[in-house]
């Protein structure tokens, strides 16, 4: 058994919720350097807890469970809370070079249930709150961000801070079987409002889009007009990616609730994770229309002209701090 995976088998019970087990981890580390292939826009990522509640279908974060030698299918139902967060965040931002762009939930989402109970995402932004010209993003489903709106603001007066509100769909029904313990859609709109009225910068990201369920155009610009009547900042939607570890689960669902699209998505995820080159790029100039119809402003532009997604069908400029759906 690998190191990881005996911390997380001899880490004790701290508590149960419903077919939940949650865990502490024994961490030497909360700040993780990326590396990708995929042209990731930031440099470090945080993830304050190891498993996701919300159970979203097509989260591609399930492999992180096989360093745990678990099973995808535990990534919702054990979950792990890192310790001393704040304390290490705190030595290893001080070897960080000014500029440092951060990403927090790019795997897990930070203000999963388990966030009401153990505040480790607070204790971090409180950490962060005494920092200066760091790039910072946060991406969510959750409207607990709101408990934070006083550290945010603060954090954004000496730093370059971003939310994205992941909307995946407005249609409720759909979200609750796609996304089974994240809040309603509506809910989540709400708080980009809220957000906003709090003077920070607040966008929708409509991601991921997935082929023949939620990637037509009454659909998308449904998000966007929601995103728009909320005052968001910019608004933003990409295409469904696959890894093997949560194809079964979306498989899945997609028999269950789509079953005439269940052949199209065999075909099309047989070989890659990643759609079409030309269906990116429909996506691409859909999201744009969208986005222009509704007045909806863009992320920032990358300073470096070169940078480019690698899941991109065309050169996509990327903020240096925005993570990605969770």
């Amino acid at each position: 058994m690998a190191g990881l995976a005996r911390v997380a088998a001899e880490s004790p019970l701290d508590s149960t919720g419903h077919l939940i087990e949650y865990r502490p981890l024994a961490s030497r580390s909360i700040l993780n350097k990326t590396t990708s292939n995929r042209g990731l826009p930031f440099t470090h990522a945080i993830n304050p807890y190891r498993g996701c509640e919300f159970g979203c279908k097509y989260c591609y974060a399930r492999y992180t469970h096989e360093f745990l030698e678990l099973a995808p299918g535990d990534f919702e139902h054990r979950i792990y809370f890192k310790q001393n967060g704040p304390w290490l965040l705190r030595q290893e931002l001080a070897r960080l070079k000014p500029g440092a762009e951060i990403s927090i939930g790019t795997a897990t989402d930070p203000y999963q249930p388990l966030e009401r109970k153990m505040g480790i995402t607070r204790s971090l932004l409180e950490v962060f709150a005494q920092q200066s010209g760091i790039r910072l993003g946060i991406v969510t489903k959750s409207t607990l961000i709101e408990r934070d709106i006083d550290l945010l603001q603060h954090i954004a007066e000496k730093n370059s801070l971003t939310v994205h509100l992941t909307v995946t769909t407005l249609h409720a029904k759909l979200a609750r079987v796609l996304e089974p313990r994240a809040p309603r859609p509506d809910l989540r709109i709400r708080t980009v409002g809220r957000l906003r009225e709090a003077g920070l910068r607040a966008g929708v990201m409509c991601s991921p889009l997935m082929p023949g369920i939620t990637d037509s155009r009454r659909s998308t610009a449904a998000v966007a007009k929601a995103a728009a009547g909320a005052g968001a900042s910019f608004f933003t939607a990409g295409a469904l990616f696959l890894k093997p570890c949560s194809l079964p689960t979306f498989l899945a669902f997609v028999r269950e609730n789509f079953p005439e699209q269940l052949a199209s998505y065999e075909k099309r995820y047989a070989q890659s994770a990643f759609v079409s080159a030309a269906y990116r790029r429909r996506v691409s100039e859909l999201v744009d229309s969208i986005r222009r119809e509704y007045k909806l402003g863009q992320r920032h532009i990358d300073e470096n002209p070169q940078r480019t997604t690698a899941d991109s069908g065309s050169a996509v400029m990327l903020q240096p701090w925005l993570p990605f759906a969770c």
